[in-house]
């Protein structure tokens, strides 16, 4: 009779073992789910400054229509990028066109004292700050979450249920970093 209840508790041992297990990689799946979500609220907010920044820009350099077209192709390619492989692709081009239209900004000077300009350059600055702290936050997220689907014995329950690896959001390698804007005040 002891031997059955041995068995029987090694049973529910096992058991409960598996059920923690799976909420973990759950809970891990939905913590890496809201952090994308974060991102992509980060990535719209974005979205919704670049038109405006372009028609301020426009209002100063109507003659500049390739890098206007450039940058409004680019936001378009990020706002449908499908995975995160895309969406980070996407938005290296969209921070290379953005990095173009800053220079272009650099030989207007009414354009760099316009306040609209620099309001909606500091909002962009802020919107930035953002992404890369929401970045970080879905990487850290994913690189629990795939270590978690990898470890023994969770491997048997993530590869049993379903629980894929993430990718990472990754900037492109071929992203130039942009500068931060200088501030002279003497000028």
């Amino acid at each position: 009779m002891t031997g059955l209840w041995i068995v029987l508790g090694v049973i529910v041992a096992v058991a409960g073992l598996l059920v923690v297990l799976y909420n973990r990689l759950v809970a891990l799946r939905q913590t890496t789910n809201q952090a994308w979500s974060d991102v992509d609220v980060q990535l719209k907010q974005r979205y919704d400054l670049i038109p405006n920044l372009v028609n301020t820009v426009k209002g100063y350099a109507a003659h500049e229509k390739s890098t206007f077209e450039e940058v409004v192709a680019a936001r378009n390619s990020a706002v449908s990028a499908g995975s995160v492989g895309e969406q980070a692709k996407a938005e290296g081009m969209l921070g290379m066109a953005l990095g173009k239209l800053f220079a272009l900004a650099e030989a207007y000077p009414d354009l760099k004292a316009n306040t609209n300009f620099l309001q909606l350059q500091d909002q962009l600055a802020d919107v930035e700050d953002k992404i890369a702290a929401a970045r970080r936050f879905y990487n850290n997220s994913v690189q629990e979450y795939n270590t978690a689907t990898e470890q023994f014995p969770s491997v048997l329950i993530a590869n049993s249920f379903g629980f894929e690896q993430r990718e990472f959001f990754e900037a492109p390698e071929d992203e130039p970093i942009l500068a931060a804007p200088n501030v002279d005040f003497n000028s």
